[in-house]
């Protein structure tokens, strides 16, 4: 998902002919492909109009939360055009393989036909009984190709209803905890409980940044700091009451 081919192949779909598929990488592995990939989106954000902000250090990463927020993002986005309907004149394996690597796949293979048909005009000649033999293979070779083309178009085609139902799901989930941490913001709000210790710890942690990991021991640190300040303030008071008794 990292490697931006997939969105490219999203956006292909619902936007047909607008994404060069030519210019796309599926076998991208380094930060290097990827961002060449992401180049290719930012062109096609370009041409669409679509004002969305690709933070793509952040996606080459692969953090799995970055990566999901913008695909999420991107189905949302292809849904309002498409009506979450697939188009079933699409043929994503026929698409993925004007690719970058399937290109040169395809160039190395046309290579080792030429070859092939050049040592066939130094080889002996060919019996009669031998010549119907190409043809029947070629024949059953199309054959076969077209039924794993069909396959694999089915098995993408459910791959990526499956993408969209856990995208649904995963939406869902990110609501609810959410609105529970929408609720908890609000609550710490409340002005006669903005100064209690607890609700001063509690917003350290939600107001904390990507890059403050140590949130949480800050404000386990607050939080403990404040609890010995009243014990202390407790023990102050008892040894006046216990001198007050005395005298």
């Amino acid at each position: 998902v990292a490697s931006g081919a997939v969105q490219c192949q999203m956006l292909d779909m619902t936007f047909p002919g607008v994404v060069p598929m030519h210019k796309v990488n599926f076998a991208a592995k380094n930060e290097y492909e990827m961002i060449q990939n992401y180049k290719v989106m930012q062109e096609v954000f370009t041409k669409l109009k679509i004002t969305k902000p690709l933070e793509v250090n952040r996606l080459v990463k692969g953090r799995p939360l970055d990566n999901l927020e913008f695909l999420q993002w991107l189905k949302r986005f292809c849904d309002s055009i498409n009506g979450g309907i697939m188009n079933e004149n699409y043929n994503p394996v026929e698409r993925r393989s004007r690719g970058g690597k399937e290109k040169s796949i395809k160039g190395s293979s046309k290579v080792s036909k030429s070859l092939q048909t050049n040592n066939t005009h130094h080889t002996p000649t060919v019996t009669a009984s031998s010549k119907p033999t190409g043809p029947k293979q070629a024949r059953s070779h199309a054959i076969g190709g077209g039924s794993n083309s069909s396959a694999e178009v089915q098995a993408l085609s459910k791959e990526l209803e499956d993408l969209k139902v856990s995208v649904d799901v995963l939406e869902k989930e990110r609501d609810f905890y959410f609105s529970k941490l929408r609720d908890i913001e609000i609550l710490c709000q409340t002005p006669e409980l903005d100064d209690l210790p607890i609700v001063v710890a509690v917003k350290k942690i939600l107001y904390a940044t990507d890059e403050n990991e140590s949130a949480l021991e800050e404000a386990q640190e607050c939080l403990i700091e404040s609890l010995g300040t009243e014990v202390e303030e407790e023990e102050g008071n008892e040894e006046e009451d216990e001198a007050g008794t005395q005298t």
